[in-house]
């Protein structure tokens, strides 16, 4: 992926562009995010298909039923069999995402397919997953647009991924929203949109002063003035 190279800039915004380096790294330092988002998908959606095997039509019960047996490969970080299947009971994310499309399931599958291609470094496979889920719930969806937003960084489709964050931030979920203006904020550091880079992280320090991100707020703040 294309790097922007902030060399007029001092120690600290060089910082910036190797924590945008790779979204991987960015996680990695700040939040752990794909493991947090991994393990509270699979507790919710363990839950919504204990509640669909009871009270759904048959053949969104056929999905339910799907999703669980891929849900066992996902939480053992077997995402090449979670994503399409094992040859045997299992027929895979990708599958049930494709078969059952019009059921709750069905869009459930394609945000775990959406996931496990993430982690196998399918971006653009990720991206096309994630854009088919859409949810009510404040912390699933907001988390599903951020890690769109990650796939596109290592796309090095940067307005887009911005687009995301600023989604995800909307959310105003304690947690998500705080990292997800920081992601937008070094976006826009890389988009040279100093402006906008402002703007988001101010919203960081007012917003969630409590934050881990806002912790360090101030000198990414500096570099936007």
């Amino acid at each position: 992926m294309a790097k922007k190279d902030f060399k007029k800039e001092d120690a600290q915004l060089e910082s910036v562009n190797e924590a945008l380096s790779t979204t991987g790294q960015w996680i990695e330092r700040n939040s752990n995010i794909i493991t947090w988002v991994t393990l509270i998908i699979a507790a919710v959606a363990l839950g919504i298909i204990a509640l669909y095997i009871y009270v759904i039509k048959p053949k969104g019960l056929a999905a339910s039923e799907e999703n669980a047996k891929a849900v066992v490969y996902f939480t053992e970080g077997e995402w090449e069999k979670a994503l399409a299947g094992d040859d045997a009971e299992c027929i895979g994310f990708e599958a049930i995402a494709d078969e059952y499309s019009m059921y709750q399931q069905g869009e459930l599958a394609a945000l775990y397919a959406g996931i496990c291609h993430y982690q196998l470094g399918h971006y653009q496979e990720a991206a096309d997953y994630l854009k088919k889920f859409s949810a009510s719930d404040l912390t699933i969806d907001p988390a599903a647009k951020m890690l769109l937003g990650d796939a596109y960084v290592q796309m090095d489709e940067m307005k887009k991924a911005a687009d995301c964050f600023k989604a995800a931030a909307a959310s105003k979920n304690d947690y998500i929203a705080p990292i997800a203006l920081k992601k937008a904020g070094l976006v826009y550091l890389h988009l040279e949109d100093k402006n906008a880079a402002n703007k988001v992280f101010n919203t960081v320090k007012e917003l969630y002063p409590t934050s881990a991100e806002a912790a360090d707020i101030d000198k990414f703040i500096a570099l936007t003035e």
